[in-house]
């Protein structure tokens, strides 16, 4: 647990056993249990008379909503591990042995991509998530999470543009050169978990919708992510099953690797955004994740998905993942984060395309310099190019540079931020007939809203 004002604190024995710590006012702390992770368990406190300010707490001392075992730093969309050194932005609050928190983003996005496929759009994308712990037992724990969108009323049914964007469909059409809007409700998960001996736990996580053990963290949960709204190109090679109506997986971790299986559906959302999609779980997937240090997260991941897009409904996905994600903190709110992705599609009809990507953000001083480079293998089909265009397969590049600045804000307050950023695409030259000549260019400039980071988090790694 992280030092409080005034006071010393020992380090927590790595062992699930009662630890004493003083606490100011002589507050008695013997009620409090610790894992070999150094993750504190909530049980019992309301019964002690503690009452805890959560906002000040080290989230790395807090469990994740999915594993009693894992730090809260850890968690990343569904079951993913993020690097423990991320940054945790959120409000988090406590009654009586539950940890509550809130966190999510708000933007205000103009758009501009200047080809013949291009358009221009001002839309309000976001999400907000609400998570809560219950703990049973010093060592298990139930767990909820609740995501939820305004994409359907504030980008619109087809969603927002980006070029050489592809996946999903818009009155019974596939989508091209734009990203669909998400669900009303992204997520509703339950999760129980508990520790097995010293130094392992095992977890059931079900959600409906939810997310499978299946490609690195979503994007939107990526710490590029609260500067840079815009998916990548790749989304549906790397992370597309992020809203995925009927999830059920299971894991088991230690304090460095987590093995973990899902049974899914895997027809993507239809395009009516405020409903709930029928559960087939007729899709499986397998993650085997590894963080060897506080720095850095990795995992490699295999799925077959069944049938994900209504238009083609015979044809299904082998989908493989690789992910390396790295954050070093550099003091309060500032670090700088890059993370690696590869992933690859295998269809069934015979198709089998790769794509790649590369984020980075340094943030320091209220300043996120940020970047995102992917290279993305995509058909004519997924392009909806006219014959003889469907026919081929595309090496499609988007290059995009950004910076923002944070407006001045009180402590622990929502924070505010305007920012621009810039995209290069590259095509190959048999592409200049749908797309023009030379190379595409794009460009937005947004107003954006997130939590402040939490207070008591540890940055002296």
């Amino acid at each position: 647990m992280a030092p409080m004002p005034g006071m010393p604190m020992n380090t927590p024995a790595p062992a699930p056993v009662k630890t004493p710590v003083p606490k100011p006012g002589g507050m008695d702390m013997s009620s409090m249990h610790y894992n070999a992770n150094g993750v504190m368990s909530m049980y019992g406190m309301s019964k002690s008379g503690m009452h805890m300010d959560m906002s000040t707490l080290d989230p790395a001392t807090m469990s994740s909503t999915t594993d009693v075992g894992t730090p809260m730093t850890r968690e990343g969309s569904g079951t993913s591990w993020m690097p423990d050194t991320d940054t945790v932005y959120a409000h988090m609050f406590g009654t009586g042995d539950d940890m509550q928190m809130t966190h999510g983003a708000l933007w205000g996005r103009f758009i501009h991509t200047a080809t013949s496929r291009g358009a221009d759009a001002l839309v309000a994308p976001g999400w907000l998530m609400y998570m809560r712990t219950h703990p049973t037992s010093p060592g298990a724990q139930l767990g909820f999470r609740a995501m939820f969108t305004p994409d359907p009323f504030s980008v619109g049914g087809q969603g927002y543009p980006i070029l050489f964007q592809s996946g999903e469909q818009w009155r019974n059409q596939p989508l091209h050169d734009y990203q669909h809007p998400h669900d009303l409700v992204s997520e509703l998960s339950l999760s129980y978990s508990g520790q097995l001996g010293t130094g392992h736990s095992a977890y059931l996580y079900v959600g409906y919708p939810g997310e499978p053990a299946l490609g690195p963290p979503a994007f939107m949960h990526r710490p590029i992510a609260y500067d840079l709204a815009a998916a990548p190109i790749g989304h549906h090679w790397q992370d597309a099953t992020h809203i995925t109506f009927g999830v059920v997986t299971a894991g088991v971790a230690s304090s460095k690797f987590k093995l973990e299986a899902s049974t899914f559906t895997g027809r993507e959302p239809n395009e009516a955004r405020y409903n709930f999609d029928p559960a087939h779980l007729d899709s499986h997937s397998g993650r085997l994740s590894w963080n060897p240090n506080a720095f850095v997260a990795t995992q490699v991941s295999y799925g077959f998905v069944k049938s994900p897009e209504p238009l083609t409904p015979n044809v299904d996905v082998r989908r493989s993942s690789v992910s390396v994600m790295y954050t070093r903190p550099l003091g309060f709110d500032a670090s700088w984060s890059h993370t690696l992705v590869f992933g690859q599609n295998n269809a069934t009809d015979g198709e089998r395309s790769n794509s790649y990507l590369y984020e980075t953000e340094y943030r320091r001083n209220g300043n996120g310099l940020f970047a995102r480079f992917e290279q993305v293998q995509k058909s004519g089909h997924e392009l909806v190019l006219s014959s003889p265009l469907a026919d081929g397969l595309y090496d499609l590049g988007a290059y995009t540079v950004g910076f923002v600045h944070d407006l001045p804000h009180e402590a622990g307050r929502t924070v505010a931020g305007v920012g621009v950023d810039f995209t290069v695409n590259l095509k190959p030259a048999a592409l200049n007939s749908v797309y023009g000549a030379g190379t595409p260019f794009s460009f937005e400039v947004f107003y954006r809203l997130r939590p402040a980071p939490l207070v008591g988090q540890d940055t002296s790694h």
